[in-house]
């Protein structure tokens, strides 16, 4: 059999334990959040450069520059989705309009309920970490995280939210949700780090 195909055409494969999803199956912890235009606002906080705190709304958003990527999604759960067009705000682009303080390391990202997940800077200004709001040129369902869903292809998924409201620069590491709940504090696929019992030293913060 020969290696799954992405839709640019490229090679690409699978990572360890996982397996080719033709679908996109629904996975979620809690309910669907209800889309509010007028109340909704994402916003970057915490160790900003300024020490200010920058935030948008929807429409103010929706006008920023808009790109597209390729990227898999990897599911813990062992589905792997190859070669997706997703489109969005790339992060790097938040980082431009609301940078950083120089001793920032992590970012927390934040959605609705409450829900997080933290992610290492260099993970989070990866080219293709973009804050999507499209897949294949139309418009996220809300069960797959309209408006706005955090899309991380080189990590597991759980690592970009869905429904995502705002971002939190950190000058230390801190675990999110699912990775104060036994995941593993960097979710890299290719090395199937799935579980916190799996992590080395130095992998995250003490449970």
């Amino acid at each position: 059999m020969g290696q799954p195909q992405s839709r640019e055409g490229e090679q690409s494969s699978l990572p360890p334990g996982q397996r080719l999803q033709r679908g996109w199956p629904v996975t979620h912890y809690g309910p669907v959040p209800k889309f509010k235009p007028e109340r909704w606002e994402f916003r970057v906080f915490g160790a900003t450069a300024d020490g200010e705190k920058r935030c948008w709304n929807h429409e103010e958003f929706a006008a920023l520059p808009y790109e597209t990527v390729i990227g898999d999604l990897h599911c813990v759960t062992k589905f792997s989705m190859l070669g997706a067009e997703w489109g969005g705000v790339s992060a790097r682009t938040i980082m431009e309009l609301a940078p950083p303080a120089d001793d920032v390391t992590h970012v927390m990202v934040w959605a609705e309920y409450g829900f997080s997940s933290n992610l290492r800077l260099a993970d989070f200004t990866s080219e293709k970490t973009l804050l999507a709001t499209h897949r294949g040129g139309e418009l996220l369902t809300a069960e797959h995280g309209f408006p706005l869903r955090l899309v991380v292809p080189h990590l597991y998924a759980w690592k970009g939210p869905k429904w995502v409201r705002g971002v939190e620069y950190m000058t230390a590491d801190r675990r999110g949700f699912w990775e104060e709940r036994g995941y593993h504090n960097i979710g890299d696929p290719w090395q199937e780090q799935r579980y916190s019992y799996q992590e080395a030293r130095g992998d995250g913060p003490e449970l």
